[in-house]
């Protein structure tokens, strides 16, 4: 007997999509991700208008994972360990409302899962300063632009790329070597 996959959706925001796809779309059981924005007040933003921040959107992934292989918590051990949660509106270089840390919940379970996680890390310590990563309702997501799909993958050896994505990319497949596609 042949079992259905479980598959769920995740969609949070840490930073620049090109950075974040790049390591999300390496994890094993993750099927498919999308950049995009979410968040926002702007049907069917554009990259020039969520940059501008007069839309109120994050640029997010969407994330469609077979929860039997990968679960959400580890969605989010990914999330947390591949960006900074305690800066306001920034990652490194990139700063904005857009590249605020976010975790879009899709249902009560994914609520309690992040709003408790996000307390332990917390509580542990392990971040010198407070998390200010944001736990709300997913409500719609608007893939990018066609050019922002798959980035790293085809812009590989482009100066930014180079300089911020490929770092990025090496930490996570060093920090999670266990848990990439093989």
């Amino acid at each position: 007997m042949h079992s259905e996959k479980r598959i769920e959706i995740a969609t949070i925001g840490n930073g620049c999509f090109w950075c974040t796809e790049a390591v999300f779309k390496q994890l094993n059981g993750v099927l498919d991700v999308k950049s995009g924005y979410s968040g926002g007040h702007m049907e069917n933003p554009d990259y020039k208008s969520v940059c501008a921040g007069t839309t109120g959107h994050a640029e997010c992934l969407q994330i469609e994972f077979d929860a039997d292989i990968i679960s959400f918590q580890d969605i989010l051990e990914v999330f947390w360990k591949t960006h900074d949660p305690t800066t306001l509106n920034r990652q490194g270089g990139d700063v904005g409302t857009q590249y605020r840390s976010i975790i879009f919940y899709h249902d009560d379970l994914q609520k309690e899962i992040a709003t408790a996680y996000k307390f332990q890390l917390d509580q542990s310590g392990v971040y010198p300063n407070p998390i200010v990563t944001i736990i709300e309702p997913y409500d719609k997501f608007f893939a990018a632009e066609d050019y922002h799909q798959n980035y790293f993958a085809l812009n590989g050896s482009n100066p930014y790329c180079q300089m911020v994505v490929r770092p990025k990319v090496e930490k996570f497949q060093h920090v999670f070597s266990d848990k990439i596609k093989k």
